[in-house]
């Protein structure tokens, strides 16, 4: 009797045991993150931050990260409203509109919320024309492209409204153009098909796009160049623009460096995303950046030095509290509240 109830008390432990096991494994939480076409860098960057977390913290933390492609910033801003994504990478000026309730969400009001996790790099402007309309080299040369078909990028994008925001204070009409709408990829085919006249496939340098389309028709294309006096009237007094410079060599043919505008793009939170989580994964950014170099150039941007860097939206406490315990000094404007 005693040898059998042994018996039945080790089985009974034997059974329980991969029990205490699952209930000692943390509860995975599954999230999405919003990026943009796939030709650009939006995607590419943010499937590199993704699969940083699923790596690192799926299994130590219960924390999983997917990455989906959509019509970029003006999208994302709806899909965390509507919680169908609770991370996206937006443009700073699509971060402005949220902020403010104004531009294309002027209809839905402040973005109450949405925060801040990190500045992420630069989204360069790519301005790009067919050389028969190029007379300057500089911005102005739109002018020329008076009934001719120009990609403003996929509706509802942030290139379409940066385009709009940038044209607008230029004082330029793009209604002049035959504007289509075509996410970067499709832009860089029809270009070279002779479909369509020009583009501004704006992203971080290098831009996979840009690439297929000076690898296959360098001498075709020029990217336009923006004057000091011109960057500024870009920018409209915002703050948000600046000059940049796209080395030489860094498309194929590109052989002289090309002075443009930029401005910066952001990874975006929803706020009811658990602190802790925002906590985890903004270290997995910080800790594991050689990983993200990998993937892509334009994630060597990612400092601490410049992590908060044009940001106007709130930080997510989880953020925060990372920055706090690494010196860095968060601007009272963006304090969580």
């Amino acid at each position: 009797m005693i040898a059998r109830r042994a018996l039945l008390l080790a089985g009974a432990a034997t059974l329980a045991a991969p029990a205490m096991v699952r209930a000692q494994a943390p509860a995975v939480r599954s999230y999405i993150l919003a990026t943009a076409s796939i030709g650009g860098t939006f995607y590419p960057v943010g499937v590199a931050i993704a699969t940083l977390t699923k790596i690192r913290l799926q299994a130590a933390r219960g924390i999983d990260m997917s990455a989906i492609t959509s019509a970029g910033s003006g999208e994302n801003i709806r899909l965390l409203r509507e919680n169908h994504a609770q991370f996206a990478i937006l443009t700073g000026l699509f971060g402005m509109y949220a902020r403010d309730g104004s531009g294309p969400v002027e209809a839905d009001g402040p973005q109450r919320n949405l925060r801040s996790v990190t500045n992420l790099w630069a989204n360069v402007n790519h301005v790009t024309i067919r050389n028969r309309f190029v007379q300057t080299g500089t911005i102005d040369d739109l002018a020329n492209l008076r009934g001719r078909p120009f990609s403003m990028a996929a509706r509802g994008s942030g290139t379409e409204a940066g385009n709009r925001f940038v044209f607008a204070n230029l004082g330029f009409d793009p209604t002049i153009m035959e504007q289509v709408f075509l996410g970067f990829t499709p832009s860089a085919e029809a270009m070279l098909a002779g479909r369509v006249d020009g583009a501004n496939l704006d992203a971080g340098v290098p831009v996979a796009a840009v690439t297929q389309l000076f690898a296959r028709g360098a001498a075709e294309f020029t990217i336009l160049e923006f004057t000091e006096e011109q960057a500024k009237r870009a920018d409209g007094g915002n703050g948000l623009f600046f000059r940049f410079t796209i080395p030489a060599g860094t498309y194929p043919g590109l052989d002289r460096p090309v002075n443009t505008i930029a401005q910066p793009n952001f990874l975006a939170v929803n706020a009811d995303v658990r602190e802790d989580d925002v906590y985890e994964i903004t270290r997995a950014i910080f800790e594991n950046l050689p990983f993200l170099h990998g993937i892509h150039a334009a994630t060597r941007e990612i400092t601490l030095e410049t992590a908060l860097r044009g940001l106007v939206n709130p930080l997510h406490p989880g953020a925060a509290r990372y920055y706090a315990e690494k010196g860095v000094t968060i601007p009272e404007r963006i304090r969580p509240a």
